[in-house]
């Protein structure tokens, strides 16, 4: 992170004694620091993409992109840092203004689709989606489409985009999560739950996936939790999902002994299974 700040230095050093010893060309200096400023600006537009607080992204974003409205990298940068602070409704607009831009991309596209989908105006974005070539053929457009499809209830076509999603990542998991949440709205439990197991197989510390998985075993009645990687803490999260699954599918007696069995795992006081075992047993009772 210092490397920019000593480049700039060395340049302002150079500048300073080039000065002393035959005078300044001040259109050659503004120009460089111009050049400089833009390598360092990129690196700082980087860093606020990826590791600071989004908020404070924003800030920074809105300030720069003030001051050289023109620049799409600018608005790109605010864009996604609206949505990366949960601010879906400005992100939206914010992602607007880029497609407006005559340098958009079908990428800027896909990430309009991507942040209408967030403020649930799905309809919106499947016209994005649409509009966009059919030869942009990337993991994340596919991955909307999947979505897409699953909210117009379009079993095949959602199945389909999954699959070619998987195809275009090296980290899957998250898309085979979405997939087996499809297939298990669609009551088709077992295929549900094959994609969460291959899911927690491709990132082991998704506990979404292994909470997806829990519930697709309650759903046919299995109620032994499955050998995957989990902390004690995550066992009784896994162990209350379960069940709940148990009560829901009728099996009350096992839920509630479940439950307890959650409550005695948890290493400290875990309230929220403690308080379903109680209303639980409230209800029995009455």
């Amino acid at each position: 992170m210092r490397h920019p700040f000593i480049v700039t230095l060395c340049v302002t050093g150079a500048f300073t004694l080039a000065g002393c010893e035959q005078g300044i060309d001040t259109e050659t200096v503004d120009r460089q620091f111009q050049d400089v400023n833009a390598i360092d600006g990129t690196n700082l537009n980087e860093v606020m993409l990826t590791v600071s607080d989004p908020n404070e992204a924003v800030s920074y974003f809105q300030r720069a992109s003030s001051k050289a409205p023109e620049r799409i990298d600018l608005q790109r940068g605010l864009a996604s840092s609206l949505i990366r602070a949960g601010r879906s409704t400005e992100g939206v607009a914010a992602w607007s203004r880029v497609v407006s831009h005559e340098e958009a991309t079908s990428d800027d596209r896909v990430e309009l689709a991507d942040a209408l989908i967030r403020n649930n105006e799905w309809k919106r974005a499947e016209t994005v989606l649409d509009a966009i070539p059919p030869t942009h053929e990337t993991y994340k457009r596919y991955r909307l489409e999947a979505m897409i499809a699953d909210s117009n209830k379009e079993w095949d076509k959602a199945d389909s985009f999954y699959e070619v999603a998987v195809g275009l990542t090296t980290k899957p998991a998250s898309v085979m999560n979405n997939w087996g949440f499809s297939k298990l709205t669609r009551g088709d439990y077992s295929g549900a739950e094959r994609l969460f197991a291959q899911a927690i197989q491709n990132d082991d510390s998704l506990f979404t996936a292994k909470n997806n998985l829990v519930l697709a075993r309650g759903a046919q009645g299995n109620y032994v939790l499955p050998v995957i990687p989990m902390s004690q803490v995550e066992r009784a999260e896994l162990l209350h999902s379960m069940g709940l699954a148990a009560v829901k599918r009728g099996d009350v007696v096992t839920g509630q002994g479940l439950m307890r069995e959650a409550i005695d795992t948890h290493p400290q006081h875990f309230e929220t299974a403690a308080r379903s075992l109680k209303a639980l047993e409230s209800n029995v009772v009455n």
